[in-house]
């Protein structure tokens, strides 16, 4: 075998791990690597702020359900790149971090940018390591990719120091990593949901990461079958047809209180694949880990989170996908009356029909004709603020891959989550709808979509503040504003600045023409012109999330 410089290896076993595309800014402490990519056939997305790269890999992740790559410089770029590694480990979304690092013999001198990214990234990732022999690339390669998808999926940090990945080995490459994953029996899931089906007020609570558009069908199945209703988590709204009659729609950020309450009462939870925490849950109060009062079957991958924090009566350590695939292939499966299922879905209609807010423009109208004229096309990406609440009300996802949203609700995430989805879905259309202030904390990105051709359409909230953070401060300190407001700039001139095109949008009226300008192509923005008081008042302050 040839000798090959540490970038020609780890360039040579991302493409057996199935990589096609890494997201990255570049760095000096690991050109060896940009070398061994420049004939790898692997497309470098070069992003322009670490942070909105890294939240593009995660977003990859969510898409493609492959691990989304990234590669970032030492120091600043590793430190800037943690915000979409803590939000890929808050949504349980496999990604490979590779950080340039000092070269070895430099090492706990203090040198130019140096991080102990072990310590560093310790509590941020599933696990953190340094490479410190060119021989051993292969190796720990393949253990990121491993670790990264098996058991609850997240990221995986591996620092390259700079002579490690410029010097040359001999060493035979490693074939492409296989997730483990326990397999589901008959038998258990006959036992799982017989033991549900005997309760008077059962649901399904479906979420967590690793679906597909064949896991949703079997859950629609499994749900028509025995008449079950269902409810998802915090944006994972599209595992389930949002229109199909047994949906009862989702625990997240202002939930249905109709669909809360029923959560509550609820004296049996079939939960697949999600960790019902303090979102779900809102915030324990609707099922507190100390007061155990109904049967919880918890079907989740990784043994170490069933009864880490809700006691289950029955656990199951496997993929929810895997445990759907077989319960809606059993023989006779049992029914129940639909009535308090359709009772539950009524309800769930009427809260989607859109209740008025100040001003000429009406975003909840905005986001039901869109949900309407998209029917189910294309994929609706979203950031954090309480304009995604409006999203989460009114937008009816309806197949598996329509929506990408950070569950960590992390801001800024939106526009990078569009670009990655774009990239890997290019005939579909792809909506990113962000806030004023979520918009600005990666609108640096708007390049990259260029750059790539990455043609989305970017919906922009403007109420000139924070909303969400001024809604706490209103109730907290009522009449003491301090550090809400934000100047905001142009952003139909901004999208023409980045070679796109723009409308600013006063009247709620002038969208549906707005959007059908944007469908004809090319990066685009509409700007929606939003009272400055609609978001503050819209849902009940106790639901919104604290952020900071």
């Amino acid at each position: 075998m040839a000798t090959r410089h540490g970038g020609k290896i780890l360039a040579d076993q991302l493409a057996i791990q199935g990589v096609e595309r890494v997201f990255s800014v570049p760095g000096e402490s690991f050109l060896a690597a940009l070398d061994g990519l420049y004939d790898s056939g692997i497309q470098n997305v070069v992003c322009r702020q670490e942070g909105g790269a890294a939240m593009m890999a995660e977003a990859h992740g969510k898409v493609t359900g492959k691990p989304g790559v990234l590669f970032v410089t030492r120091g600043p770029g590793a430190t800037n790149a943690s915000s979409g590694i803590h939000v890929a480990m808050h949504d349980s979304t496999p990604i490979v971090v590779f950080v340039g690092q000092v070269p070895l013999a430099h090492r706990d001198r203090s040198a130019f940018q140096e991080v102990d990214y072990r310590a560093f990234f310790g509590p941020l990732a599933k696990w953190s390591a340094e490479v410190e022999r060119t021989d051993r690339l292969p190796e720990y390669i393949a253990r990121a990719f491993q670790i990264a998808q098996s058991g609850r999926p997240g990221p995986v940090v591996l620092a390259l120091p700079e002579d490690v990945l410029s010097a040359e080995a001999d060493v035979p490459d490693l074939k492409p990593a296989v997730p483990v994953a326990q397999p589901v029996d008959a038998h258990t899931a006959r036992q799982a949901l017989d033991r549900l089906m005997a309760h008077r007020n059962p649901l399904i609570v479906a979420g967590g990461t690793g679906w597909s558009r064949e896991a949703q069908a079997d859950l629609e199945h499994l749900a028509e079958a025995t008449g079950l209703p269902v409810a998802v988590t915090f944006r994972r709204q599209h595992y389930m047809d949002n229109l199909h009659p047994n949906y009862v729609g989702d625990l997240g950020v202002g939930a249905n209180p109709a669909l809360q309450q029923r959560f509550s009462e609820a004296d049996a939870l079939l939960v697949l694949g999600t960790r019902l925490g303090d979102t779900a849950t809102k915030g324990y109060a609707l099922l507190d880990p100390g007061k155990p009062a109904k049967t919880i079957i918890h079907v989740h991958p990784d043994p170490d989170e069933l009864g880490r924090v809700h006691q289950p009566d029955m656990a199951v350590a496997a993929r929810a996908p895997d445990m759907l695939a077989v319960m809606a292939r059993l023989n006779d499966l049992p029914h129940r009356d639909m009535g308090d299922t359709a009772a539950g879905h009524a309800a769930l209609q009427a809260w989607r029909r859109p209740q008025e807010t100040p001003g000429s423009v009406k975003l909840e109208r905005v986001v039901r004709w869109l949900s309407d004229h998209l029917d189910g096309r294309g994929i609706v990406t979203n950031g954090a603020g309480n304009y995604a609440a409006f999203v989460h009300r009114y937008h009816a996802f309806r197949r598996y891959g329509g929506q990408v949203g950070a569950t960590s609700g992390s801001m800024g995430y939106g526009l990078p989550a569009a670009i990655a989805a774009k990239l890997a879905n290019p005939d579909q259309t792809v909506v990113c709808y962000a806030g004023d202030g979520c918009m600005q904390m990666t609108l640096n990105e708007l390049s990259t979509a260029r750059q790539y051709g990455a043609d989305i359409i970017v919906i922009v909230a403007n109420n000139g503040r924070y909303g969400t953070i001024r809604a706490h401060q209103e109730r907290e300190y009522p009449g003491r504003v301090s550090g809400t407001d934000l100047f905001n700039p142009d952003y139909a001139a901004l999208a023409r600045a980045y070679g796109g095109t723009g409308h600013t949008v006063t009247d709620t009226d002038q969208f549906p023409e707005a959007f059908a300008e944007a469908e004809k192509g090319g990066l685009h923005i509409i700007e929606l012109m939003l009272d400055r008081d609609m978001l503050t008042t819209t849902y009940a302050l106790s639901d919104l999330p604290k952020r900071g």
